[in-house]
């Protein structure tokens, strides 16, 4: 059995049983873990994993969590982003009590730590150009080379330092690196750089500081202030953990926290690059962060993925040391899963076509009984109004049908939901010879959609009462991508064109319109949807959350 399989079965993984190891070893009181997104940009799927993970945990083992926004680059951080980021994770279902923290809050302090490292030797300004520290730095398999600047005096380095805080240069002119080993093994451990000068406003402290910690600085050691106990990364901070340790122990720190690395999420069908997601915002491709099409959380929110099918999603996957991608079919099942229990039933028809009853009495309407839940007995009953005149879905229709086309054609009969059966006597065209209406008849002795003889027909059909219906704007959504593994470095040739359709003449229940309800609908036959904030009071928009079932896999070639 995999490790995700046992995750998945045992709710245990290889980081919960070190927390109870350290735990029964007494090695610390109370667990601590944290989660510190950057807030430069919108928390995605991926995300979704890393928060359940430190956030449960906590609640497992009556710890706490802190949200720590690693606020280290205020060329790239807004407010906006902050926002976002808290309002998802408690979307998500999960609290941080009074442990909200910044990486800025520590930014005097990590400021007389370097000092320190200075005085130490452990430090030193470094006047080369990025480009020059990059070349020298080697490579996997050729050492890098001591800057020129390795050995200024310590008077000298504080000095220069402390004029960088000043603000006195440019940009780029300096930059403090940390004195390790320019020829190990470990390229993270290359005298590494721990501040950089950058003359930008920041979103919380101003214009106060003119030089920024990196994050690998601001990173253990922000742990170390808020007593974090268990420093949970994705793996390709694996590497970083030699330096991450190294700072510990240089830097007169109040605790010393661990780092343990797990397998990040891959999701096929998906990229979850932040920077691929930034340039699909700000090139146009989407809508923005919350498109129902981005793989977001405020997009799956959006496009009406309750947040209960991510937990349960995120629960499923597991956690392992070994990096793989998981299929988008186990979230979908987790969706379906979640919203076939929740989601009351409606009917809606997306493409409409005109249905006249001719042996119906005109002006007649009755009421028809549908059930809420066919599952959920608790959840009653609704009343469709039932007349001359409806909607049924266009597809439902052929003129010359295949064999197996066992919907409704000329002379064949067929089964209304809750209804009745109706018999299609003639198809009305206009010149350029599309049908535009079906002449039909209906037998009064099969109400409630029961023949009292016993025939059966081989479709049961929804529909809409025309003039109770209400017209309505809806929008299909499919996976962003038509490839199973989309390339990050030209993502764009991967876009799929089939991403979106909106279908501006559709019709819903009257009852959907009205009720300005945001909760999840099953539309019958049709899939999942929510109501968008795009909706109006006289045009409701709903989204597709997902189909009943899979055709993307099928549209677009199989998943393989």
């Amino acid at each position: 059995m995999t490790a995700e399989a046992v995750a998945a079965e045992t709710g245990r993984d290889f980081i919960r049983d070190i927390v109870q190891a350290d735990l029964d070893a007494k090695r610390y009181k109370q667990v601590v873990t944290r989660f510190p997104p950057e807030p430069n940009g919108y928390l995605h799927i991926g995300h979704a994993k890393s928060i359940a993970l430190n956030f449960g945990i906590a609640q497992e083992f009556s710890g706490r969590c802190h949200l720590r926004f690693d606020d280290t680059n205020p060329t790239k951080e807004e407010q906006e982003y902050i926002d976002s980021i808290q309002a998802d994770v408690r979307w998500l279902g999960y609290d941080w009590g009074n442990d909200l923290f910044y990486a800025s809050d520590y930014f005097e302090q990590l400021y007389l730590w370097a000092e320190g490292l200075i005085r130490d030797g452990l430090a030193y300004v470094d006047d080369q150009s990025q480009e020059e520290i990059r070349v020298k730095r080697g490579t996997l398999t050729e050492p890098g080379r001591n800057s020129p600047f390795r050995d200024r005096a310590v008077e000298e380095n504080l000095d220069l330092f402390r004029r960088m805080k000043a603000g006195e240069f440019p940009n780029g002119a300096r930059v403090l690196r940390a004195k390790i080993d320019m020829s190990s093994g470990n390229i993270n451990l290359r005298d590494p750089v721990l501040y950089r000068i950058l003359h930008a406003t920041h979103p919380r402290t101003g214009d106060k500081w003119s030089i920024y910690p990196s994050y690998d600085y601001a990173h253990g050691q922000s742990d170390a202030i808020e007593g974090i106990t268990h420093s949970i990364c994705t793996l390709e901070f694996e590497d970083h953990r030699p330096l991450y340790d190294w700072l510990l122990e240089k830097l007169p720190v109040p605790s010393r926290p661990h780092q343990y690395e797990f397998a990040r999420l891959n999701l096929s069908y998906t990229l979850l690059s932040k920077r691929v997601l930034t340039e699909l915002v700000r090139g146009g491709h989407v809508a923005g962060w919350d498109d129902p099409r981005m793989p977001t959380i405020a997009g799956l929110k959006r496009r009406g993925v309750p947040p209960a099918a991510i937990r349960e999603f995120v629960k499923r996957i597991g956690v392992a040391k070994a990096n793989s991608v998981v299929d988008v079919g186990m979230l979908e099942f987790c969706i379906r899963e979640i919203l076939n229990r929740t989601a009351q039933r409606r009917m809606a028809v997306l493409r409409p076509l005109k249905v006249v009853i001719e042996n119906y009495p005109e002006g007649k309407t009755e009421e028809i009984d549908a059930v809420n839940h066919p599952d959920d007995p608790a959840a009653g009953t609704r009343r469709l109004a039932f007349g001359r005149e409806l909607y049924i879905e266009r597809d439902d229709f052929m003129e010359n049908p295949p064999k197996k086309f066992f919907r409704l054609s000329p002379g064949t009969e067929v089964r209304l939901r809750y209804a009745y059966f109706i018999t299609c006597r003639e198809a009305i065209k206009n010149a350029a010879g599309e049908v535009t209406e079906l002449r039909c008849t209906y037998d009064p002795a099969t109400k409630g959609g029961n023949a009292p003889d016993g025939r059966k027909v081989k479709a049961t059909m929804h529909w809409l009462p025309a003039a109770q219906s209400r017209p309505a704007e809806i929008r299909l959504y499919n996976q962003l991508f038509s490839k199973p593994t989309p390339d990050a470095a030209n993502f764009a040739a991967d876009l799929n064109p089939q991403s979106l359709e909106i279908l501006s003449d559709a019709r819903i229940e009257r009852s959907i319109a009205e009720a300005n309800s945001t909760d999840a609908i099953q539309f019958e036959r049709q899939g999942y949807f929510v109501r968008d904030g795009d909706s109006t009071p006289d045009r409701p928009v709903f989204n597709r959350t997902i189909g009943l079932r899979d055709t993307f896999a099928k549209e677009v070639g199989g998943k393989g």
